[in-house]
């Protein structure tokens, strides 16, 4: 089939494409005393951008010489693991790899297919690259393609709203519940084959019971008793996530989770300078900045920060935007029974500073604020980011269910946008109480603001996007940042930034709280657009070449295994 390209509207929908930022010696190096690349001035203007060339290659590779020789063995298998569940990925967002690579032509393209997993560029706002197809269905492949709103809304099913199946047709025409573990049954029995080889291998005995546990849950589409068990390891080395985790995908109710895995190898000494600040969420919780009632939820205290390097990852966390940071797990019980863990992929985020972040600053940060954009300030801000996931309400106040449930496929873009700004608030509250003391306030909120434009670019397809366009137009309204016209640069305006923080905190949760759906689409609908402004600016970043996102060049042989 011969490719053809939609240039023009991938250009336009591309500009308008999750969780990612403090000065702090006592929790970070300094970026140069780190062994990455050094930071990058924004590149020369490209003539014609094209975009096929919007991501960075980045080595995924991390330090092994610690580990036993069973260790690494364990490593090998938990990769072959993670190329299991990418299979299964293609399966839940596309259908058949091998069929759709094999008819592009160009090469460039045929990448960009592998890159996105499918023929829908993921940080254009889904926008088909190709084009013989059309729009991406907004449920993907969890749901039959001709299948409306109303039709699923009117079938009397127990169960329909869960995470862990697909919704088919029968023989007769009508809808039906297929679990994951009946639909991939072949791919999970490998993949709970090789957990259970991993086990023999793994030194940590924690680990080694989780890994029990997770191929089983697999294989019942029970996964309660494993995340319970995930949070209970505190010293393991090596760590994995691996089943159906997020329901980003799911663009019509939110309802089902993809497969991914995580193979990451943790950083001992970052991690023990992060560990201090779990034991503060209750009072954290107990100080947001709204009433009573949308805080009366307490989140566990035994969860804890931990930063790793990432080694390998495969599925829904290696499409589109790459994530930088985890907060799970997502099951409310776990959360309230025992909090969540928060993995800062610290690898991941020093390439995306470097390559995009700085570049994005030196073109729209006010030359006197640039001084105020650090990794270090980087880091904090993805980290309370995650953490702040752990605060606020899970349960609607009506007693209806959850809030993820109540606000269906908005639920995903509304929490992206509290963690961000109550880990903002979270950043401000530990300096009030001394135990952030080094670097300055003024460089996370710098920083934040540099950070809205790297994210904003992942598009509307994304919860993390759409969560910034929102903060983008709340900010804007309420003169947090001003525009210079004559250099096209932001600076930060400290107390309306600081007086919006509170606000859109506010408003957020009580959204959540009261869930309802109405109300929050209609706050999307009115916040979550880019405007003609910001537009221009975020041409002006495709102009300069300056990369959206990265891409992994990962595996065995890159780990040196």
């Amino acid at each position: 089939m011969k490719t053809k390209f939609i240039v023009s509207a991938i250009l336009l929908a591309g500009l308008l494409a999750g969780c990612e930022k403090d000065q702090q010696a006592d929790m970070s190096q300094s970026v140069e005393q780190m062994p990455m690349e050094p930071m990058v001035e924004a590149p020369a203007a490209a003539e014609e951008p094209s975009r096929f060339d919007i991501y960075a290659d980045v080595g995924l590779t991390a330090d092994l010489s610690h580990l036993t020789d069973n260790q690494r063995e364990m490593i090998g298998l938990l990769i072959e693991a993670g190329k299991i569940t990418d299979d299964i990925f293609w399966q839940q967002v596309w259908g058949d790899k091998d069929e759709l690579l094999n008819s592009i032509e160009d090469p460039k393209a045929k990448q960009f297919a592998f890159y996105n997993y499918g023929p829908w560029d993921r940080l254009a706002g889904d926008q088909p690259f190709i084009e013989s197809y059309g729009p991406r269905p907004p449920g993907a492949r969890f749901y039959p393609e001709d299948m409306t709103r109303s039709e699923f809304e009117e079938w009397q099913q127990e169960g329909k709203d869960g995470l862990y199946s697909l919704v088919q047709r029968d023989a007769s025409g009508g809808l039906t519940l297929v679990p994951y573990s009946e639909a991939f049954e072949s791919q999970i029995n490998e993949i709970a084959r090789l957990l259970v080889r991993a086990a023999v291998l793994a030194e940590d005995k924690e680990f080694a019971a989780y890994l029990i546990l997770r191929a089983e849950a697999l294989k019942t589409d029970d996964y309660q008793l494993s995340d319970m068990a995930w949070m209970d390891m505190k010293d393991n080395p090596i760590e994995l996530v691996i089943g159906p985790i997020e329901t980003y995908q799911d663009a019509l109710f939110g309802y089902r989770a993809a497969f991914e895995t995580f193979v990451l190898i943790k950083d001992q000494v970052w991690s023990e300078r992060l560990a201090r600040f779990a034991k503060y969420m209750p009072q954290l919780q107990q100080g947001l900045p709204v009433d009573d009632a949308y805080k009366a939820e307490m989140p566990g205290s035994d969860a804890d920060l931990n930063a790793y390097d990432l080694a390998y990852c495969a599925g829904d966390c290696n499409s589109g935007a790459k994530t930088i940071a985890i907060n799970l797990p997502n099951d409310e019980e776990v959360q309230l029974a025992k909090g969540t863990r928060r993995l800062q992929l610290k690898n991941s985020m020093l390439a995306k500073f470097n390559q995009i972040l700085m570049p994005i600053a030196n073109a729209l940060i006010a030359e006197d604020q640039r001084q105020y954009i650090t990794f270090d300030a980087f880091f904090s801000n993805t980290m309370f980011h995650e953490v702040a996931h752990g605060l606020g309400i899970k349960n609607t106040l009506d007693g209806a269910g959850t809030v993820r449930q109540a606000l269906k496929e908005h639920s995903s873009a509304l929490e992206e946008g509290k963690a961000d700004i109550l880990g903002l608030y979270m950043v401000q509250k530990l300096r009030e109480m001394g135990e952030i003391t080094e670097g300055e306030l003024m460089d996370n909120y710098v920083t934040f603001l540099a950070g809205i434009f790297r994210s904003v670019r992942f598009g509307a397809s994304s919860a993390h996007g759409r969560a910034n366009m929102i903060r983008f137009n709340y900010f804007s309204d309420a003169g947090a940042f001003t525009r210079d016209p004559e250099t096209g640069t932001y600076r930060v305006n400290v107390e309306a930034f600081e007086l919006a923080i509170k606000n859109l905190g506010n408003d957020i949760l009580v959204l959540q709280g009261n869930g309802d759906y109405d109300a929050v689409a209609d706050f999307v609908a009115e916040m979550g657009n880019v405007s003609d402004q910001l537009q221009a600016d975020l041409n002006r970043l495709d102009s300069l070449s300056i990369p959206v996102d990265i891409v992994y060049q990962q595996g065995k042989a890159e780990l040196g295994l």
